[in-house]
Formats: structure tokens, sequence, C-alpha cells
């Protein structure tokens, strides 16, 4: 929907800018005038590109109002909806159910893993077995 919005705006936008030439002919004020830097400048007086024809719009301006405004009150309920809350009632239970199992295997296993682990890095660096 956002994608949407963002072509209709950009119609929108060059359209307008089309329409009032979209270039700023308002003079700039002179300041510095006949300093060094005022010799290098280069200044534009017609347009770069000449105006192109867009042809009709593709959305009546009637039907892209009454869609920007279902758009922003979507946006307005989505915004005001509070987020759903990141813990699965479900996957809680389990995790208190696996944590007493988990802490007895760790606790009867893990120190083994680790001296054999450390035991065969050992003989690995130094090329001695243990």
């Amino acid at each position: 929907m956002a994608s949407i919005k963002k072509v209709i705006a950009e119609e929108k936008e060059l359209r307008t800018a089309v329409a009032a030439g979209s270039i700023d002919d308002s003079p700039l004020p002179e300041e510095n005038i006949g300093s060094d830097e005022d010799a290098d400048v280069l200044e534009l007086n017609e347009p770069l590109a000449p105006p192109q024809d867009l042809g009709p719009p593709l959305l009546d301006e009637e039907i892209a109002g009454h869609s920007r405004e279902a758009l922003a009150q979507l946006q307005t309920v989505a915004a005001s909806v509070p987020a759903a809350p990141q813990v699965n009632p479900l996957e809680d239970m389990i995790r208190d159910m696996l944590k007493p199992m988990l802490k007895q295997w760790l606790d009867d296993h893990l120190p083994q893993m680790v001296d054999e682990h450390v035991k065969r890095e050992i003989t690995r660096i130094t090329g001695r077995p243990l």
C-alpha cells in the first residue's frame, strides 16, 4: 500500500512540477558582485530539457483522494493497535518444563565433555598425548 501511495504522490509531484515549470525563475540576491568567484559561475537562463507531455493522469483526482483517505485510515488503525506480545505461552510452558531436565543433563555431562575437549586441544597444541 505504501508503494501505491508513493506512485500516486510521485505522479502528482511530476505533474505539478511540469505545470509550474519546475525551475525557480526568481532572481538570486546579488552578493559580492565583481569578485573573482563570480567569474567562474555559469548561469542557466533556459530549462535544461523541454517540458514533457505526460498525457492524461492515470487516476481521477477524486478517486486518488478517496484512495489516500482509505490508506490513511488504515495507517491510523494499524498504528493504534498494540503490538502482539513477543512471548508465546506454549513456548514458555515448554521452556519451564525442559529447564530442570536440561540443567540435570548439563550437570551430569558438561564437566566430562569440557575435560575431554581440553585434553584433545592440549594434545593438538603440544603434540604430546595426555
